[in-house]
């Protein structure tokens, strides 16, 4: 089994299922686990451009702009390793990846590689693309054992939150600072489990599954990630503030949020005059609709909670204050 995946979360499952010695090739931007360091990588960035890497343009709303083909294709390379599955953004995943250089490596393989494209939306959606990638991988029974695992993780969590109080802390998350953009997708599913609320785009049932399905979690989306002015973001008093910024590891989501608190509006908020500003890292938590948003889900629950043992020892995060 040959396996090359252009997607830091696939490649995050791939480790999940015990598959990284067979990871041949990957992008620039898949770094966990840590073992997948010395495959060769068949993406990169031009000369003096840092842009973070998003897996999905919505995460930043489409707000930052970037040049076409942002992100380079080695096409030969990627044909020459002579992958049996190939991992790949899918709708709405990274535009920045030249989709005519993926195109032509994958007519130059043939019928020979699997693709498996992964644009996730939701947490669930993160769920079935463990099955996915785990079946085209031939590894069905492990992929199963790995999303079980995840969802005992996440229900696990979720029962650290108090069901019966109505308080629900609003937290503003912004997963970019320059322009501000608020949390989108999978992020808005992660603090409204957390016990939290997100009123700047908050979930909604989905759409055509009728009244019956009632209030439960897993049928409510959130929309793409939403850009807003400081006087909104402010608006709603948000008594907790995340800031991940996507693609930016702890050091560069802190230097951030140290520039927001330079800011009168932001030093007026309740979250900032209580001291509950973190920075997180974005790229290796919630900008990654992985395994690890599981992770994400647990700071928060300790976070919000005041559930200091319930966050996973190790995660990237650190309060910051002005």
């Amino acid at each position: 089994m040959r396996i090359v995946s252009l997607v830091p979360s696939g490649t995050e499952i791939v480790g999940q299922l015990g598959l990284c010695g067979s990871l041949v090739g990957r992008s620039h931007a898949c770094d966990h686990p840590p073992g997948v360091l010395t495959v060769p990588t068949l993406t990169g960035q031009p000369i003096g451009v840092d842009t973070g890497f998003c897996e999905t343009d919505e995460q930043v709303g489409g707000f930052v702009a970037r040049p076409a083909g942002l992100y380079t294709l080695d096409t030969q390379q990627l044909v020459d390793l002579k992958p049996d599955v190939v991992l790949l953004p899918g709708a709405g995943g990274d535009v920045a990846l030249e989709a005519q250089s993926v195109q032509a490596a994958l007519e130059a393989l043939g019928s020979r590689a699997a693709v498996v494209r992964l644009g996730p939306r939701s947490i669930e959606d993160m769920l079935d693309d463990v099955l996915r990638v785990g079946a085209a991988c031939g590894r069905e029974t492990a992929a199963g054992a790995v999303v079980a695992r995840l969802r005992g993780r996440l229900f696990e969590a979720m029962d650290r939150v108090t069901a019966f109080d109505p308080y629900r802390p609003v937290v503003g998350f912004l997963g970019w600072t320059d322009p501000l953009c608020v949390a989108g997708d999978w992020n808005v599913q992660l603090i409204e489990r957390a016990g939290g609320r997100h009123p700047l785009n908050e979930t909604v049932r989905r759409e055509a599954d009728g009244a019956a399905s009632g209030p439960q979690q897993a049928q409510r989306l959130a929309g793409p990630a939403v850009m807003v002015s400081p006087e909104v973001f402010a608006a709603v008093g948000p008594e907790f503030v995340v800031v991940s910024p996507c693609g930016y590891g702890l050091e560069r989501a802190a230097e951030a949020t140290r520039a927001l608190w330079r800011q009168e509006w932001f030093r007026n908020l309740p979250a900032a005059r209580n001291g509950r500003v973190a920075a997180v890292d974005g790229s290796a938590m919630f900008s990654r609709p992985g395994p690890r948003v599981v992770d994400a889900l647990e700071f928060l629950v300790g976070w919000l909670q005041g559930r200091a043992e319930v966050v996973p020892a190790g995660f990237p995060w650190r309060v910051v204050e002005g």
